[in-house]
């Protein structure tokens, strides 16, 4: 995806998230995200788009400090939230595309721009996800590509991380499979960090995840259950996935 795609689907997420976290009021519990409510969420993802926006804005090449959040609540929250999030917008849409600044998956994107713009795009609708679930109905759509690629950030840059927790005591193959844009992912799992190979490696999978990649995304995030008839062989490492693979 280009970084201007990125962009506009982080536009269209925030506008999402903040226009559901309204209409479900900022006291509603979240159940994705248990124990947070939605002015919870919305502090959290309008302070990460302050913290990613000022790695691009000031091109600073080193970790800073995440920013703390307001005590607000109600109109006012969610009028903080929206200041962040068009900051955060326009700071990615007048960037210079070749700006220097940190980032942190080890999966190395084409610039820090296109990782932070790809980063904020998925942290976004991945939150908006949470926001919906507030008000207890479906998910918005989420294009095909978009979700094959949130899948690949996940599998390949955050699970690549020492930090996971998805892992097993003897070696094991996890196969993911998009069953409409045709992407693959072969995740091999262990006592170390798993190592997720794209494509079909062709060695066999002791469990295979079979599904639209919307759902992948959706699934594999942890926002809705990871069982179904899309998972076949050994149901025991998706249910580790559930138990383990959150992202904090």
């Amino acid at each position: 995806m280009k970084i201007t795609e990125y962009v506009e689907t982080l536009a269209r997420e925030g506008e999402l998230l903040a226009g559901t976290a309204e209409r479900a009021g900022t006291d509603v519990p979240v159940p994705t995200c248990p124990g947070w409510r939605v002015a919870d969420l919305v502090r959290h993802t309008g302070a990460v788009h302050r913290w990613a926006a000022g790695y691009v804005r000031d091109a600073a090449v080193e970790p800073g400090p995440f920013p703390q959040a307001p005590e607000l609540s109600g109109a006012e929250l969610l009028a903080w939230y929206r200041e962040g999030h068009e900051a955060l917008v326009r700071t990615l849409a007048e960037a210079p595309a070749d700006v220097q600044c940190w980032t942190f998956l080890p999966t190395a994107a084409p610039s820090p721009l296109a990782f932070w713009a790809r980063r904020q795009a998925h942290e976004t609708a991945v939150h908006r996800m949470d926001a919906e679930s507030a008000l207890g109905g479906p998910y918005a759509h989420v294009a095909p590509e978009f979700a094959e690629d949130g899948v690949d950030e996940l599998l390949t840059g955050f699970h690549a991380r020492p930090r996971s927790r998805m892992r097993t005591e003897e070696p094991r193959v996890l196969r993911v499979r998009s069953a409409d844009t045709g992407a693959v992912w072969t995740v091999h799992l262990s006592a170390e960090p798993p190592r997720t190979v794209a494509g079909d490696t062709g060695e066999p999978a002791d469990c295979e995840v079979v599904g639209e990649a919307s759902w992948l995304y959706a699934a594999l995030w942890n926002r809705l259950p990871l069982m179904g008839p899309g998972v076949t062989g050994d149901e025991s490492l998706a249910r580790r996935w559930v138990e383990t693979a959150g992202i904090g």
